[in-house]
């Protein structure tokens, strides 16, 4: 196992080239947020805007689009209900995140297998929360086509899709059941865990100030903002983001008892513009 340190972070977070639009910066859709969470794709959402990604559509509820807007004027809205419209946004994004807020629902099925019609190959799909619930109890079999996947569980919601027991989740495990998926597993846990293959990296970094709801929603938005921005950066795309979540929220930490997630997402740009002006000897503090 191998511990990630501040050294991913300059390996992916580049400086942005002068000659660039908004499309130079990838294009994520983000699938989720029911009538009753739609906190969750918001903060998913924020996330990804924050992160950097030049064009980013939440599909959700109808009932979340004021909030949406009024949160996040920088997103672009979908009824996530309209089975066409979301998949005609799906096949034009770099990458996809779909479970933040989603529900476990028959609409909430309905709206996933949506999803995996839609897919294709070349895209980054990241699976989160209800969608890996989903998955689980339907046994619901990840889109066959040749696509980046990337699930991002906490402990219960590993147990529910691999069939190991939270006291059973060992590397070893682990490493057998992610490999049957082939996919990229981010376990989230107090050192969150990332299985790609044969590779096992922890994150020696986070605190107990970031056990919030909707803590796991941000980390999503930001794996899908980071693979999107960053797309040639592969594997390095998820654990930057990964040791980003972290490491913006102990440094916030430092002076509060506990981390809101929007406080990760809003201070991403200012964390993100030192990395890129930093050299991978320097320590990153973006309150300094």
């Amino acid at each position: 196992m191998q511990n990630l340190d501040e050294s991913i972070l300059q390996k992916v977070i580049k400086a942005r080239p002068q000659e660039s639009f908004k499309g130079t910066f990838g294009k994520i859709v983000l699938v989720g947020g029911n009538e009753n969470f739609g906190g969750a794709i918001i903060m998913a959402a924020t996330a990804a805007v924050y992160g950097g990604t030049g064009l980013v559509t939440a599909a959700t509820d109808p009932a979340n689009s004021a909030a949406l807007h009024a949160q996040l004027p920088e997103a672009m809205f979908a009824d996530f209900n309209d089975d066409q419209l979301v998949g005609d946004l799906i096949v034009a994004a770099d990458t996809v995140v779909v479970g933040p807020g989603l529900g476990d629902n028959a609409q909430s099925l309905h709206i996933l297998k949506n999803v995996f019609e839609y897919v294709h190959d070349g895209q980054t799909l990241v699976i989160d929360g209800s969608a890996i619930t989903l998955m689980a109890r339907e046994n619901l079999k990840q889109p066959s086509c040749q696509i980046s996947v990337i699930y991002t569980p906490h402990q219960m919601e590993w147990q529910r899709l691999s069939g190991i027991k939270i006291a059973d989740q060992s590397v070893e495990n682990n490493q057998k059941a992610v490999q049957k998926l082939n996919a990229t597993v981010v376990l989230k846990k107090h050192h969150t865990e990332i299985y790609h293959n044969d590779q096992v990296f922890k994150l020696p970094i986070g605190s107990a100030a970031q056990a919030v709801g909707g803590m796991g929603d941000t980390l999503a938005g930001m794996v899908g903002s980071f693979t999107a921005e960053f797309k040639d950066a592969g594997l390095d795309a998820v654990l930057a983001a990964v040791y980003a979540h972290s490491a913006v929220a102990d440094q916030i930490a430092e002076n509060q008892y506990i981390v809101l997630p929007h406080q990760i997402s809003h201070a991403l740009p200012a964390f993100m513009k030192k990395v890129a002006a930093q050299d991978s000897k320097t320590h990153i503090g973006f309150m300094d």
